[in-house]
């Protein structure tokens, strides 16, 4: 008692996260233990508790009582009285009881209304008020009904066949306010009245509904149909165009010659006909050339009619039955109609029996639903309560609490759906308002909220607990600074010197895949970045005409005598006579889209570099590099031509990264020592160089500009999980491309958060991830249905391995429906073995396994680390990228 104390004070004041029910429990399955060590069912541990806890308020009752008759909490607040009034045996009976859970079948109701009203009556009680019964039944009034109502639902059975449980997954509804005013002994004589006009008109919707079942299914042969739709069919054959052969000798006189002689029409029916001779399909062997073959042509020969039609009737026979179909079609329709009109009237009437003002004065609203998923010895429980002072429904599931709606409640509560249904009901008596009314301070008036609710002792409990709480918090955080520092000073210990002297040239970032000058931070100068915008704005002031009007030597330079003249074909570019050093040109560098677009820029800005020098050369160079850039990241290109892969400027521009980023990002570029290999690049490059040395310290923060560089690294290595992650899904290695889908879709999804242009498109990864875990759950499902123990424990291996971790993943977004969807229809799957026979090993194995499938926290937990990924170039990456997109594109995915 006192542990389930100090378990409610913790959940209504702790600063914890969640609460840890342990010493509670474990005191409460040593004291509810039964003699042969089985497992509680959940609905006989709610009862055992409930006594547990009557009894323990009964001796605190009875030891401060003074003199008064001790009332016990428990069972003013959980338990009521009925009125058992029968017959046993012709002999009639009245006992009064005492209920707190009551128990209702579920198996062949609808509605909670319907297991009540089954609950109340017992037995044949139509003889209840004679004189002279032999007949046995009872039925059940209430007396009084507690504040708090609970219903068990009964949705276990014992399967004697197979000599087991079984859960009932059939649908039962149930309304969030329900009227208690049938059940009640006060009400009894009017209820009865109503119960006898409910059965009267019970009977007579049989009979109207067997009326309506032979309009609907007329017939007596194994196939029926609606008898609205037999007379139309016979009018649609009756007045189609009538025929003057029978369809055996019409494809007879089709065959060839050598077969059979050709069928002759009778001149009666000419003359019946009344058309001419030319109105009639010619039965020529001649004329009637094509045969028609049912296997190999699906054409339908031009003379062979398309319905069957009536060989010999004149027209007044036509009309005389025309006219016959049309009024029995009529009278048909007319009937049918009155009969659905009763049999929705007679409904009505039923649903408001109870209706009246004198039937809705005992309310009762849904206060809290416990829920079930699994089957009858596995699953997982969690329940929705009614929070009052916010109007809304919240999910308590473990630790977690969110809030939900009566429309998610539904979906896991009425069954039918899924695996989840609700096995206890728990409603409260809507006029008694201290049930959910705040708490006032009698002496200030204002209201009681959190801690201030508790008395004095669990007040101090908690505060105790609180202190606690933050202590650990302390230790923690002293730990983690420790740790933090420790790492700071083996950081900061002198290293050994390297073995050469020569300077090391700094890396660019990785995506750019180009080396850069010398550790740039050491040359910073004293001008800002500035100085670029203002030689620019000079140079546009001139105007690119003037500059390229300007007169200027044009004789190319000759080159150095230590250099070789080779032409190099890049893509997207074109040929350029190049003059590379050995050793100083790289292939690979030269090939990325970056030093494309430079090389292209430098192309075009000849005229106005030969003209005005290598300053005005690069100023035109980079502007119309930056021009190309921006309008690449104006463009709306389909996935397989995705242009961040190609340039990390393109990236920076649609996440509207700072505009200094993107000035040093592009220097940087312009300033590769690869641009070398002739003299023009190579004062280009010069220029790049000396404009980056300009920039001051404080002028581009280092380490935002690695952030966002970072970012980028981020977004090329999600590329290439996804990239690889596919490429395993299509040749069907599922089990290989699950671990790069689920590292795709986190990174991507932290890259997202940050912006929509961070990443790709979620719901792709999101479907390519869901299709994943749904094809290696039906592989290992086949595996335990081998029953082979190899192959059993291969299949259990993948879902403890692959599947089972990943489900949280998958619920821990409620709104992807298609996920949740997915979760559910996996679980079913295995679900669905229970009910089988398998050996014994097999039986255990999935009882073993079960739990952890079926568990609904959305913890993640931990993963094995990130597959190692290949390195590709840029040229590579956007090529395999590409194909794979394209790929996709032309075999679309289901649900895409």
């Amino acid at each position: 008692m006192r542990e389930l104390r100090y378990l409610f004070a913790l959940l209504v004041g702790s600063k914890r996260k969640y609460v840890d029910p342990s010493r509670a429990v474990e005191i409460l399955k040593d004291a509810f233990k039964s003699n042969d060590s089985q497992q509680q069912d959940v609905s006989e541990f709610t009862h055992k508790l409930l006594d547990w806890l009557e009894d323990a308020f009964q001796i605190k009752a009875e030891e401060e009582r003074d003199g008064e008759k001790s009332k016990n909490p428990m069972v003013e607040l959980f338990y009521g009285r009925f009125l058992a009034v029968g017959v046993l045996e012709g002999k009639k009976f009245e006992n009064t009881e005492m209920f707190g859970q009551y128990p209702l079948q579920v198996n062949g109701f609808k509605d909670l209304h319907e297991c009540l009203e089954a609950a109340m009556i017992e037995g044949e009680i139509e003889s209840l008020h004679s004189e002279n019964s032999a007949k046995s039944g009872q039925e059940h009034w209430f007396t009084e009904l507690p504040p708090v109502l609970t219903f068990e639902l009964s949705r276990f059975e014992f399967n004697q066949a197979l000599g087991r449980p079984e859960k009932i997954h059939n649908k039962l509804e149930f309304p969030p306010i329900l009227y208690l005013d049938r059940y009640m002994h006060k009400n009894r004589e009017i209820t009865r009245i109503k119960r006898d006009e409910i059965k009267r008109l019970k009977e007579y919707l049989t009979v109207l509904q067997q009326r309506l079942e032979r309009y609907l299914s007329y017939g007596s042969g194994p196939k029926r149909f609606p008898l609205v739709d037999v007379l139309q069919y016979a009018l649609e054959f009756a007045s189609s165009k009538p025929v003057c052969t029978s369809p055996v000798d019409d494809l007879g006189a089709s065959a060839p010659a050598s077969s059979t002689l050709p069928a002759q029409t009778p001149p009666s029916t000419i003359e019946q006909q009344g058309p001419s001779s030319s109105d009639v399909p010619s039965t020529s062997p001649v004329q009637r050339s094509v045969i028609h073959k049912p296997f190999t042509q699906s054409r339908i020969p031009p003379d062979l009619p398309m319905h069957p039609a009536p060989r010999h009737i004149t027209e007044e026979e036509l009309s005389v039955l025309e006219g016959c179909l049309h009024r029995w079609r009529t009278e048909v329709e007319n009937d049918t109609r009155d009969l659905q009109e009763s049999i929705s009237r007679i409904h009505r009437t039923i649903e408001l029996m109870y209706s009246d003002k004198t039937m809705v004065q005992v309310p009762y609203r849904l206060h809290a639903v416990l829920v079930h998923e699994g089957q009858a010895n596995a699953g997982h429980y969690w329940a929705y309560i009614y929070d009052h002072h916010q109007n809304r429904w919240m999910k308590y599931n473990d630790i977690s609490v969110t809030k939900s709606t009566w429309e998610e409640l539904e979906r896991d509560s009425f069954g039918g759906y899924r695996n989840a249904s609700a096995y206890c009901l728990m409603y409260i008596n809507d006029k008694e308002q201290y049930l959910i009314q705040e708490e006032f301070n009698k002496e200030t008036g204002q209201i009681l909220v959190g801690m201030d609710t508790l008395p004095s002792d669990l007040r101090d409990y908690v505060k105790e607990d609180n202190k606690r709480f933050e202590k650990e918090l302390e230790e923690w955080d002293a730990e983690l600074a420790q740790k933090a520092q420790q790492e700071k000073l083996l950081s900061q210990m002198p290293r050994a010197p390297a073995p050469s002297p020569a300077p090391v040239q700094a890396g660019e970032p990785e995506y750019l895949e180009q080396p850069s000058r010398t550790d740039i931070s050491k040359h910073l100068k004293e001008d800002s970045v500035q100085a670029i915008n203002k030689a620019l704005a000079e140079q546009e002031d001139r105007g690119p005409e003037a500059i390229m009007d300007t007169t200027a030597d044009n004789d190319p330079a000759q080159p150095a005598p230590n250099q070789r003249v080779v032409e190099v074909a890049i893509p997207d570019v074109g040929t350029f006579v190049i003059e590379s050093e050995e050793g100083g040109y790289d292939d690979e560098v030269m090939l990325t889209p970056n030093m494309q677009g430079i090389i292209m820029a430098i192309g075009k800005a000849r005229n106005v570099y030969d003209r005005c020098g290598p300053e005005a050369g690069f100023f035109k160079a980079i502007k119309l590099e930056y021009t190309r850039l921006l309008k690449l990241a104006q463009e709306d290109p389909p996935p397989e031509c995705d242009y961040r892969l190609r340039h990390a400027i393109v990236y920076f521009i649609q996440n509207q990264a700072p505009k200094k980023i993107i000035e040093r990002t592009l220097l940087e570029q312009f300033g590769d020592h690869n641009l070398s290999f002739d003299e023009r690049c190579r004062n280009i490059m010069k220029v790049a160089q000396a404009k980056l040395e300009m920039i001051k310290p404080d002028e581009v923060n280092m380490e935002e500009y690695e952030r966002w560089h970072q970012d980028y690294r981020n977004f090329r290595e999600t590329t290439m999980f996804l990239m690889v992650g596919l490429e395993f899904f299509q040749k069907k290695s599922y089990m290989e491309a699950l671990l790069y889908l689920i590292y795709a879709y986190q990174n991507n999804k932290e890259l997202l958060s940050k912006g929509p242009y961070r990443g790709h498109d979620e719901e792709l990864i999101s479907h390519y991830r869901r299709e994943c875990l749904l094809k290696l759950n039906e592989h290992a499902a086949a595996l335990f249905e081998s029953g082979d123990d190899q192959e059993v424990n291969n299949g259990l291996i993948i879902m403890n391995e692959l599947i089972v971790p990943c489900l949280p993943l998958l619920l821990v977004d409620e709104m992807e429906e298609k996920d949740i969807v997915a979760v559910e229809d996996m679980r079913n799957r295995w679900c669905s073995y229970l009910g089988q026979e398998m050996e014994p090993n097999l039986q255990e194995k999935l009882t073993d396994f079960l739990p952890k499938l079926l568990d609904c926290s959305t913890e993640i937990k931990g993963f094995n680390d990130p597959p190692k990924l290949p390195s590709y170039s840029t040229h590579e990456l956007c090529e395999r990228y590409a194909r794979i997109m394209l790929s996709l594109s032309r075999t679309p995915a289901d649900g895409r």
